[in-house]
């Protein structure tokens, strides 16, 4: 099998999200976020993330391409909160193909998103992902995010049957 060349820092490019890259973006996205990888983030992801993003905050929503292949994304928006003065960065999906990662991808990717939050006022920057998703744990820690924090995830199939209790009857 073929490798693909070395990503030469000069030829990888970090530019906002187009409307013609929507559905590459889409499909890395599958790609990445497989049941197998993350089931919360399998289960989340679909075009609408995608559109919603790029429909609201355009400007937080970034690829990484080198020649004409995109390589990652990341998208992002902003929170702002009803009598606070903080104005939140809310970076909601970063993803890079596999043949990509560890070739400083997701760190441009990463910089370039805090570089433009930073521009439009907000004061702390929030991701989350799954507690056992080492790789993007050990990814956000170089980072520079320090304050982790544990939050439990639940989920509820309703399409299986509960399972009713026997009553019984009293003669």
């Amino acid at each position: 099998m073929e490798q693909d060349p070395p990503i030469e820092e000069e030829k990888l490019r970090i530019r906002e999200l187009m409307i013609d890259d929507l559905a590459e973006v889409f499909h890395i996205g599958e790609e990445i976020f497989t049941a197998e990888y993350s089931q919360n983030l399998y289960r989340t992801w679909d075009e609408y993330e995608i559109t919603t993003l790029f429909n609201s905050d355009s400007e937080l929503c970034l690829v990484a391409e080198a020649g004409n292949k995109i390589l990652g994304f990341a998208l992002g928006t902003t929170v702002e909160k009803h009598n606070s003065p903080w104005k939140y960065g809310y970076l909601v999906w970063l993803g890079v193909r596999e043949e990509a990662q560890k070739r400083q991808v997701g760190s441009r990717l990463f910089s370039e998103v805090k570089r433009r939050m930073r521009e439009r006022g907000v004061r702390m920057l929030i991701i989350d992902t799954s507690a056992d998703n080492q790789p993007a744990l050990s990814f956000f820690d170089k980072m520079g995010f320090k304050d982790r924090q544990e939050h439990l995830f639940l989920s509820l199939n309703l399409s299986r049957r509960a399972k009713r209790k026997s009553v019984r009857k009293k003669a």
